[in-house]
């Protein structure tokens, strides 16, 4: 009994010794997390894409007032009439515009007769003065003279019978180019003045193109080129992506958003877009080629701003850096340094200087 006691004994000593000089793994994990680990910059841009509010708007879009007073006479169009270009859209009368008119032709009129006289003067004038001292040189001046100012006078009338013929024209109120009439504020018998800007008598706008306008944040515009392809989606129609190329660049920066107006061209003969709708852009962003590119955790963002932790040999420094594009695991770093420095993986705010 006392030999079975004793092989027990030693069997159990054994195992606590062999367990004592065994290693934890959790204490192992634990020294490994805590060792820095340091990865070398490479010049890499961040491969992202961003998504923007926009906004369509029709291609060009003009608000119809009348150019003089007068009464709507007819109106050939309503809401959601498609017209062309130069289709008579409405029609105005104005009596006392034709009375000015016929008063004005009848000035001209007068002003030619004088003038005409004082022509036939001056010619017979001229022609007696080719005889010594039939006719004095002071008198042939004033008839010239006269004759002159007639002329300008005649001249003067004409051009203000043009001016009232002119006017009479805007009477009749015509299509500037081809697209959909979408407001009407008058009716036949409405009174309309050329003073009066409160609303337009009709709102013409062009829809089979669109304009896609975009304000793109000033850290990735410079990234976005002329004829860059986007998507976007629309509220009217979820799930359905539609595409565009960038066309235009305002190529000035809101100093309010710190953005830049893009605008894309969108094709829309078919008729489903509206302008004023609201849309989502998706923007594919390459990337800067100056750019580092970096782990989530290598970046410490805090009071002090954001900046990387630098191996400068037995030290650690802090470097403050600007982000560019950001994903789930990577971001763009700007700042003083240089390819292949080495900064920590996974950084915090204790840097051992």
């Amino acid at each position: 009994m006392k030999y079975h006691v004793t092989i027990f004994l030693m069997i159990l000593s054994a195992a606590c010794a062999s367990r004592g000089n065994r290693k934890d793994p959790a204490a192992l994990i634990s020294q490994k997390d805590s060792a820095a680990v340091w990865i070398p910059l490479k010049k890499a841009g961040v491969a992202t894409e961003l998504r923007l509010p926009a906004q369509l708007a029709a291609w060009q879009e003009v608000s119809i007032f009348p150019k003089i007073n007068g009464y709507v006479k007819k109106v050939f169009v309503d809401i959601g009439s498609e017209v062309r270009s130069g289709q008579m859209l409405m029609e105005l009368e104005a009596p006392e515009s034709l009375d000015a008119t016929a008063r004005a032709r009848e000035r001209f009129a007068q002003a030619r007769a004088v003038y005409s006289i004082d022509r036939e003067n001056y010619s017979r004038l001229l022609e007696a003065s080719a005889t010594e001292g039939a006719v004095s040189p002071q008198d042939l001046s004033t008839a010239r003279s006269r004759m002159q100012a007639d002329s300008a006078l005649a001249n003067s009338e004409r051009m203000g019978w043009q001016l009232q013929q002119n006017l009479q024209d805007y009477l009749r109120v015509t299509a500037p180019f081809s697209g959909v009439i979408t407001e009407r504020n008058v009716f036949p018998g409405t009174l309309v003045s050329a003073e009066s800007k409160d609303r337009p008598m009709l709102q013409l706008k062009e829809v089979d193109h669109l304009r896609l306008q975009v304000d793109v944040p000033e850290a990735s515009a410079g990234n976005l080129r002329t004829g860059d392809t986007i998507s976007f989606f629309t509220n009217a129609f979820p799930g359905k992506k539609m595409m565009g190329r960038i066309s235009r660049r305002s190529m000035n920066v809101n100093l309010q958003f710190r953005s830049e107006r893009m605008e894309a061209d969108v094709d829309n003969r078919d008729g489903m877009l509206q302008p004023g709708m609201y849309a989502d852009v998706i923007l594919y962003s390459p990337g800067s080629r100056l750019a580092f590119s970096v782990p989530r955790s290598s970046l410490v963002v805090s009071t002090e701003g954001k900046y990387v932790i630098k191996s400068a040999g037995q030290r650690e420094i802090s470097v403050p850096v600007i982000t560019g594009n950001e994903t789930k695991e990577f971001v763009e770093i700007f700042g003083d340094l240089k390819e292949g420095d080495l900064v920590k993986l996974k950084a915090n705010e204790d840097v051992k200087e």
